[in-house]
């Protein structure tokens, strides 16, 4: 088995095996993309192949996020609010950022959980929170490394999989931009997380300690996260 980090699609699983006639990509239930291949297929191949379904892989994993709707006065990461305005002036969703808050102008008569009111503010809140996880989260990380000792080679961002973070072997650290739904306190098990990866690239008991280390409620953080949804 290998893994492949994507700068977009963050962690996939390589399975080959001998059964395996073609390359197929399937996105499981744990939330990850998984690549099934031949045995002898050459890893740069197969990251050629993600490379080029990369928008249609992207899609792939959007189409099985949760459906979250967003509804007014919604509080949207740590510093935006979304606002619901419906006007007999439009006949389509026109939604904006507006210092700090989301504007959604709506027809009317039309429902703001309708499939095209509902597609036009996640667009918008995932721009919201993007820039909340740039200004916060690389501060935040640096701080964490800082005080646990650890080292990373960079910081980079998405919301296009099912992840929360991940870490390469190379030391790049990718972190949704979705974190900055989550309390300030699972947002730093998650960094710690990562930051622990760039000791131990696995799930080892040796991991785990080393996370116990930085965080002594890492158990408790563990089980809170899976309340919440990666996506935006």
């Amino acid at each position: 088995m290998a893994i492949i980090t994507d700068p977009v699609l963050g962690e996939i699983t390589v399975h080959r095996s001998k059964l395996a006639r073609s390359i197929k990509i399937r996105y499981d239930t744990r939330g990850r993309l998984v690549v099934s291949a031949p045995q002898l297929t050459p890893l740069f191949y197969i990251k050629t192949v993600i490379s080029s379904s990369r928008d249609e892989l992207a899609a792939l994993v959007s189409a099985h996020a949760p459906d979250t709707q967003y509804l007014d006065q919604q509080q949207i990461g740590k510093s935006h609010t979304l606002a619901i305005v419906r006007s007999g002036l439009v006949t389509e969703p026109s939604v904006k950022i507006v210092q700090q808050h989301i504007v959604a102008t709506i027809p009317h008569d039309s429902d703001v959980t309708a499939k095209a009111a509902q597609d036009a503010i996640r667009e918008v809140v995932a721009d919201a929170l993007r820039k909340q996880a740039k200004a916060h989260l690389p501060r935040r990380l640096k701080t964490l490394a800082a005080e646990g000792g650890f080292t990373y080679e960079k910081v980079r961002f998405s919301h296009a999989n099912g992840r929360w973070g991940s870490c390469s072997s190379t030391g790049t650290i990718s972190l949704n931009i979705a974190l900055m739904k989550l309390p300030d306190e699972l947002i730093d098990y998650v960094l710690y997380h990562e930051l622990c990866h760039t000791v131990e690239m696995n799930h080892s008991d040796r991991f785990w300690r080393l996370v116990g280390t930085h965080d002594v409620h890492y158990k408790l953080h563990r089980r809170q996260l899976k309340k919440h949804t990666p996506h935006v």
